[in-house]
């Protein structure tokens, strides 16, 4: 398998990985409920701007519109049927911006959770998860996805499903798990132990880490715990752009463009290797976000959990279970930011 991260990294030292689908989404129409995946038909010249935006904004990595395109998410929407079709003119659609970008951009197809629990907490049966992303891998990569890029999971056989699918595929592959509950995933998987879920198969992954959760001081704490177990390892942080507040129905994020920028330097000096933003992350924010990675030297000193707070604000995942902080972020979730 070749491995265009390694290369592009070797090249450029750290990655801008891009932002949110969900939120940008939804401020171009998307309506609460509909399956982000059907616009790669539907509407694609709007997914073309979701991905020229995070283009024109300096992105290295952008994500493929495809996060919930296994056929357990798709049958949500009756489109169950329709995996590989789908799939591939998500990776065509992103696949044709980068081509036209000027300088390399890394097409990866984004592969989230089924949103099914395995055996023995629920009725999926772990080969029925590897066949399920197996076939969105498929298509992501007839439609010329270079990278299984696995996000936003819990729990540690669907991890290990995904990656087992992508290496049958012929896919490098990268995952992140979300820990947005008490400093960890909803399944209890801790960001020190994110290496060693699929050290037994065939083929390692690119780059492991964490997504999503409940904002910048958080996925930092994780990247310091993630960093400290194998400080070899290429690690990614893609968090969400502050913290979700509900105002009325709708989710609206708390970050500016100066905060990502604080949390993309942070990050730096962490030892993160690809750095993007999750909810609420728009074009201005990963612009910010851009300027603020060009424009710093990482330290050598690591950041203390100290330095975190006081330049992006408070932990929250220790009280979230009780003060639903995290119900915002696990909502956009379901969607990729």
């Amino acid at each position: 398998m070749q491995n265009p991260i390694d290369a592009l990294i070797a090249e450029k030292g750290i990655l801008l990985a891009d932002g949110a689908t969900g939120t940008n989404l939804f401020a171009m129409g998307l309506e609460s409920g509909e399956a982000p995946e059907l616009w790669n038909e539907d509407a694609p010249e709007k997914i073309e701007a979701l991905h020229q935006g995070f283009v024109d904004a300096g992105a290295d990595i952008i994500l493929t519109n495809s996060f919930g395109g296994t056929r357990h998410r798709l049958k949500l929407h009756n489109a169950q049927d329709r995996v590989f079709e789908l799939n591939s003119k998500a990776a065509k659609i992103a696949c044709r911006i980068a081509a036209k970008a000027g300088r390399r951009v890394i097409v990866a197809g984004s592969v989230g959770p089924t949103g099914e629990l395995l055996v023995p907490l629920g009725a999926l049966t772990y080969d029925e998860a590897v066949e399920a992303f197996a076939e969105q891998m498929e298509g992501l990569k007839a439609g010329g996805a270079e990278v299984a890029w696995i996000e936003t999971m819990s729990a540690p056989d669907e991890i290990r499903a995904a990656a087992e699918a992508a290496i049958r595929v012929g896919l490098p592959y990268t995952y992140t798990g979300s820990f947005d509950t008490a400093g960890r995933t909803m399944m209890g998987l801790a960001p020190k132990d994110i290496h060693g879920v699929v050290g037994d198969l065939a083929q390692a992954p690119v780059a492991v880490g964490a997504n999503c959760g409940v904002g910048a001081p958080d996925i930092l704490a994780a990247l310091l715990d993630m960093t400290e177990a194998n400080p070899q390892a290429t690690v990614v942080v893609k968090g969400n752009c502050g913290i979700p507040e509900f105002r009325g129905t709708e989710v609206h994020y708390s970050g500016t463009p100066e905060l990502m920028s604080e949390y993309v330097r942070l990050a730096v000096d962490g030892g993160a290797r690809i750095i993007g933003g999750c909810c609420g992350t728009s074009f201005e924010h990963l612009a910010a976000m851009r300027a603020a990675l060009d424009g710093h030297r990482k330290q050598q000193s690591r950041p203390a959990i100290a330095d975190i707070v006081a330049r992006v604000g408070p932990l929250r995942n220790k009280s979230a279970a009780q003060s639903g902080a995290g119900t915002g972020a696990r909502r956009s979730r379901r969607m990729r930011g």
